[in-house]
């Protein structure tokens, strides 16, 4: 399908549900008077009463075609409490009869009245009579093959250095801007699937970006050509994506269902969905998935089990013992998984929601959201070998680490306390607790700078950006890029040259201002629209330690 044949179809199925919409409500109103067929009033007493509107016919006119008949999505997300999230009822109704701004979603105003929005609101915010499920059927269903890998250039058309090139989320109209990290110029912007969540990953060689949306969509971008390849729907409501150290396999992980989807990196052919349940059969959301290349397998935290998943990525893998194991060479074991993408689980005595592995990739340190403090899991020897003071939601997948008097360590955000912990990494005591404005979320650095930068997103100062002397641990300047707006994630060039700052607001307002890393003085602004995560492709392929992963 053309790139022009998309719009105006998406156009005419708006105009087509709008239509068919009205029609269905002209036929169910009453004759006009003087109609051959009016019937003479009644009398008041025998007026019939206001009927409540049918929510489930009104959603199969307007939301069905777009929203999927099961309400669990297709163009558009799924329309059920748990993708919805805190939405109130007042807000699913006006969103209902105003539409929302730069996306596709149409007001109906025009045809629905406050009685059936506010019937429909009902509807979409009653939860399912089951737990949806997104089985490999519909998963395949929804395969795309964009374009045929024979007809990709061998050489980027853009002539920019395909390393030094940033892809910019913008999250106010769904777009993603390829940026020239060399002469800080945009090259190329495109749309994306809606609310694009976890970060971008890129293929070893920098040429390929995959991309995960919430409402399920993995897509696959190749940065030679600037053209989307292929993308499925690998669930209803997805936290974030990975991608194998050898390139070969993409990890889905799913909120919705408890699922974990393994696809083929080449064109995103499922090859596996894993149901993540525990031995009782209790299901859990899937927090996050990681690859962990030393390993050559992808490790995945837990919402509701505590317990922590490694997947096992060999072509041939060695069975794995989920029970007590006396002799594996005997196959002398309990719990025996074979196969393909076999599942490794280490029991722990409370939940991991997000995690930050070591240089070696043999321990994981991890903590839960509601948790007074973190712990430090060896995967080899699969348990607990410390525990972590981290408490107030440490957001440890935007963590990074720097040597510091020498001695690794590593230096974490806290959502929910104002601060920052260092804690090093050979002992796990917490070495500076250096206090911020509010609390953060993202940090980052690079090994050619002195400087650690992290946000205050949360709360009143979310306009300002701290930067720390990596040598003394101590605050040497906070800037405001744009005073009273939102500043958040930063991101280096391949060089450590520049420091690149998203002010996280709708246009006009919102702009990626670069700044000299070493002087920190600001150099250029270039308008955005909501612009939230800049990905640098080298700094990611070379797993700098400044930037997550």
């Amino acid at each position: 399908m053309s790139r022009i044949t998309r719009p105006l179809i998406r156009v005419w199925v708006r105009l087509g549900l709008g239509l068919a919409l009205a029609l269905s409500l002209a036929a169910a109103q009453p004759a006009q008077a003087g109609d051959a067929e009016t019937p003479a009033p009644l009398p008041a007493s025998e007026s019939p009463q206001p009927s409540t509107p049918d929510a489930g016919g009104i959603y199969a006119s307007v939301c069905a075609q777009c929203h999927g008949a099961d309400r669990l999505g297709g163009m558009g997300p799924a329309l059920i409490p748990e993708t919805l999230g805190r939405l109130t009822p007042e807000d699913a109704r006006a969103t209902i009869l105003a539409g929302r701004p730069a996306t596709q979603m149409p007001g109906f105003s025009g045809v629905l009245d406050p009685a059936m929005a506010d019937a429909l609101a009902g509807l979409i915010l009653t939860p399912l009579e089951q737990t949806p499920t997104w089985p490999l059927k519909r998963i395949l269903a929804s395969h795309r093959r964009l374009l045929d890998p024979a007809d990709l250039p061998a050489e980027p058309v853009h002539g920019a250095d395909p390393l030094n090139l940033f892809v910019v989320v913008e999250l106010g109209d769904h777009h993603a801007t390829i940026l020239d990290g060399d002469r800080l110029e945009p090259i190329h912007r495109f749309q994306t699937h809606p609310a694009l969540h976890g970060g971008p990953k890129f293929t070893p060689d920098g040429r390929f970006v995959y991309f995960a949306s919430r409402n399920g969509w993995i897509s696959k971008f190749d940065l030679h050509s600037l053209q989307s390849v292929a993308e499925i729907r690998a669930g209803i409501n997805t936290r974030n994506l990975a991608l194998s150290g050898d390139g070969r396999y993409v990890a889905v992980a799913n909120y919705l269902p408890h699922s974990l989807v393994i696809l083929s990196a080449d064109d995103l052919t499922p090859l596996k969905v894993i149901p993540v349940v525990d031995d009782s059969g209790r299901g859990s959301r899937v927090s996050a998935v990681y690859a962990a290349p030393p390993r050559s397998s992808f490790v995945v935290a837990l919402k509701d089990i505590p317990e922590i998943w490694e997947i096992k990525l060999a072509d041939d893998p060695l069975p794995v013992y989920n029970g007590p194991m006396h002799d594996y060479r005997l196959g002398e074991g309990t719990a025996r998984q074979t196969g393909r993408f076999p599942v490794q689980r280490t029991l722990l005595a409370d939940y991991l929601d997000d995690f930050f592995f070591d240089p070696s990739y043999r321990l994981v340190l991890g903590a839960a959201r509601d948790a007074d403090q973190g712990q430090v899991v060896h995967l080899d020897a699969r348990r607990k070998i410390a525990d972590l003071d981290l408490a107030g939601m440490p957001h440890l997948g935007s963590g990074i680490t720097w040597e510091y008097q020498g001695r690794p360590v590593l230096a974490t955000p806290h959502l929910k306390e104002s601060r920052v912990s260092v804690i090093d990494m050979t002992d796990w005591h917490t070495i500076a607790r250096i206090e911020t404005l509010g609390p953060g979320f993202f940090m980052r650095s690079h090994e050619a700078s002195p400087y650690a930068w992290v946000d205050v997103f949360f709360g009143p100062h979310r306009d300002a950006l701290h930067v720390i002397d990596k040598g003394t641990l101590e605050i040497v300047k906070t800037l405001r890029p744009s005073p009273g707006l939102t500043a958040a994630h930063v991101e280096f060039d391949r060089y450590g040259k520049y420091a690149l700052v998203s002010v996280s607001e709708p246009a006009p307002n919102g702009a990626l201002v670069i700044y000299d890393a070493a002087t920190l003085e600001e150099i250029k602004r270039l308008p955005m629209n909501k612009p939230s995560g800049k990905y640098n492709v080298y700094n990611k392929i070379s797993g700098s330690t400044g930037t997550s992963h």
